[in-house]
């Protein structure tokens, strides 16, 4: 047990978690730049969108629809010659932010579309009679009014998002996985492993708070 809380095993979670924090923040950042007009163009192509464009809804549907279904593990493997052309690697954590992206922007384009999909549709029927454009519709109303469950919508992802890390670390992805797996699993240190969940745990709570913390505070029903 007592490997487990050397000063250098403090120095390795410590590590471990800022390149946990390193992968989970620039993958979450990438995939919401991805994501995020995904999920509007889902929202604004359906048959009862403000630009109805039904084909064009199914296409992009069905191909969201095929890579959410990928497990990660495997997909991480499938795009691992695409992760080789961008970082030059597959291993560390850099290389693992490619796959993390690939996987979570379909899921977080599902997570804005159905966060837009709450906002009443009388506020929106009442921009368009007043002349508002499909741009400012979602600038001006879509957006600003599903504020609360988008911030806790990215609170959810990002705490995927740091799911899929500590399955990154069977395959040398860097972070808290692969310390849980090369330290405690590999070595039969359970406690060691148990540390590394407990690490991953409490960055899942905070994450989990911070998101509902936000959340309330652009919350204008409760203003």
């Amino acid at each position: 047990m007592k490997e487990a809380f050397t000063a250098q095993m403090f120095g390795v979670y410590g590590f471990g978690l800022l390149e946990t924090l390193y992968m989970v923040i620039v993958s979450a950042i990438v995939s919401y730049i991805f994501g995020l007009p995904i999920g509007v163009l889902l929202v604004c192509t359906d048959k009862n969108g403000i630009t109805p464009v039904p084909w064009l809804n199914a296409a992009v549907g069905f191909i969201v629809n095929i890579m959410r279904s990928i497990p990660f593990i495997i997909l991480l493997v499938l795009v691992s010659p695409v992760t080789r052309a961008i970082t030059g690697t597959t291993i560390g954590s850099t290389a693992t932010i490619v796959p993390l992206v690939f996987s979570a922007a379909p899921y977080i384009s599902r997570v804005v579309e159905q966060s837009l999909k709450e906002v009443d549709g009388g506020v929106i029927e009442a921009a368009t009679s007043m002349g508002a454009s499909p741009m400012q519709i979602i600038t001006k109303v879509l957006l600003p009014e599903s504020k609360p469950s988008l911030i806790l919508g990215a609170a959810l992802a990002t705490i995927t998002i740091i799911g899929y890390t500590a399955m990154a670390g069977f395959v040398g992805g860097g972070g808290l996985g692969t310390i849980a797996v090369n330290y405690g699993y590999y070595r039969y240190r359970t406690v060691i492993m148990i540390v590394t969940v407990v690490i991953i745990v409490a960055l899942v709570q905070a994450f989990q708070e911070l998101g509902l913390y936000l959340s309330s505070k652009f919350d204008r029903r409760k203003q």
